[in-house]
């Protein structure tokens, strides 16, 4: 239909559409304005209650600037998605070097994809060999199960306690947070929770043998960044050989040389039947997911040209995202980014062990590389007297909160709590972070920690304008 403008000429675009050259240029309230009126309401007041709405306009490395022009260590780096940091130069090049090409051709055989597929194979431990390209990290773990299912000729899937796999429905179905699930069921059937770090527990539902995988995170990103106990993922891969069950390693947030290999499933000489990747696969610019298993396992589900298009993906593997994903490799194996994670990882860990020391506040201290979570302990009578009753709810679901918008407001620094702990703060930088970017953070903690009862007492308006919030719903 077309549309008069104000000099009477005639156009498709309707009143109101915000051009790019306008969209960059929107200021912050209106940002916060069409996020409230056109996308998820809710999530933009949260985050304007915690004063975490603030509008960043430049990223490079391991910094980003707001549009007042401060500048903002970034400790969060997109819940792992920036293992080679913001905007990186080489990710860029690469972009442009296939801008000519066909970005999306369904009816051939993708050039650049050809590549990436290959170089998984090289990289992943053992004879992980075919690779499905996608487009996220929920879109990964869909995929694995469905493979799983295809090659085993089981239905049953084994999950554990306190897992993220993502929020699509299968995914959603093996994510061990009910708060997530409630509103979605019934989910995909035939999917089974036991405690994560229990092999007693996996060995009493796999010794049925009608499990088609097991599914777990070498180490539990959104559960609290919480570490198996020692030999955990060896006895898993001799519980699942034993009885015919695939194991499907979740490495999309602790693969590409987060916890100081490049794979986390590594630190225990294991091998997985599939891999799922994502997060830095695209190097923290175009989204890309992956997952890879052996020829064995791929040729029972999908071998033979009458299995070809069991599962596709419109947008997996287009070429810039393959480009993309290519060059982050070459940065996160040129750059020894692994090394530099064990190496820094630990200096980090060590400095908040120290400081766990020596406030109460802390109640532990867990990571492994650049993958590091602070738990804290209840700070009792600040909460008592804010709550409104709701004490119990404040204690888990804001301290960490609490710590992370002091963090970001007072010190900038981002950082943010874990889903399914959200009194676990965790840091997950870019793994090219500095000991002396690590410095400032430790003492931006400290500061914190040394004042915390005045901190919290400064805190009160805002956990009071959060519970009043919740009292309202």
């Amino acid at each position: 239909m077309k549309i008069k403008t104000n000099n009477n000429q005639e156009t498709n675009i309707p009143a109101g559409f915000i051009p790019l050259d306008s969209a960059v240029k929107q200021n912050r309230a209106q940002v916060a304005e069409n996020h409230k009126t056109y996308l998820n309401a809710g999530l933009a007041t949260m985050l304007g209650l915690l004063d975490f709405d603030k509008q960043f306009v430049r990223a490079e490395g391991v910094y980003v600037w707001d549009s007042k022009g401060d500048r903002y260590l970034d400790f969060l780096g997109a819940y792992g998605a920036l293992n080679t940091g913001h905007n990186h130069p080489k990710i860029l090049a690469a972009l442009d070097r296939v801008k000519e090409m066909p970005n999306l051709l369904q009816a051939s055989l993708g050039t650049v994809v050809a590549a990436l597929a290959k170089n998984l194979a090289l990289i992943t431990p053992g004879n992980l060999q075919r690779s499905f390209i996608c487009n996220s990290g929920a879109e990964a773990v869909e995929g694995a199960l469905k493979l799983a299912r295809a090659a085993s000729g089981r239905q049953k899937l084994i999950y554990c306690e306190g897992s993220f796999h993502g929020k699509t429905l299968g995914a959603l179905a093996v994510t061990g947070r009910g708060k997530y699930q409630k509103a979605f069921q019934p989910l995909v059937p035939g999917c089974t929770a036991v405690p994560y770090g229990e092999l007693d527990a996996l060995a009493s539902e796999l010794k049925k043998e009608d499990a088609a995988a097991f599914i777990l995170e070498p180490v539990q990103g959104e559960g609290g960044i919480i570490i198996p106990p020692p030999g955990y993922l060896a006895q898993v891969r001799q519980i699942c050989s034993q009885y015919g069950t695939l194991l499907i390693i979740d490495e999309i947030q602790t693969g590409l040389g987060r916890t100081g290999k490049l794979f986390a499933c590594q630190h225990d000489g294991i091998i997985p039947d599939i891999m799922c990747l994502a997060k830095s696969l695209g190097g923290g610019i175009i989204p890309a997911g992956a997952y890879i298993t052996t020829d064995e396992i791929w040729k029972k589900a999908y071998g033979g040209m009458d299995k070809a298009l069991l599962h596709t993906s419109t947008f997996g593997g287009n070429t810039w995202a393959a480009a993309a994903a290519i060059a982050a490799l070459e940065i996160i194996l040129e750059e020894n980014l692994p090394e530099q994670a064990a190496e820094t990882g630990e200096y980090l860990l060590q400095g908040l062990h120290r400081l766990k020391e020596k406030y109460p506040l802390i109640k532990d201290v867990r990571g492994r590389g650049l993958m590091a979570g602070i738990e804290f302990n209840q700070p009792g009578s600040m909460a008592s007297k804010v709550s409104f009753g709701l004490a119990t709810r404040l204690s888990e679901e804001y301290l960490g909160s609490l710590v992370a918008g002091e963090l970001m407001n007072k010190y900038h620094i981002i950082t943010a709590y874990t889903l399914n702990n959200p009194n676990v703060i965790r840091l997950e930088p870019p793994l090219s972070v500095s000991k002396d970017q690590i410095d400032i953070v430790l003492q931006a903690l400290e500061g914190i920690f040394a004042a915390h009862k005045g901190f919290f007492s400064a805190a009160k308006a805002g956990a009071k304008s959060i519970i009043k919030s919740f009292i309202k719903k």
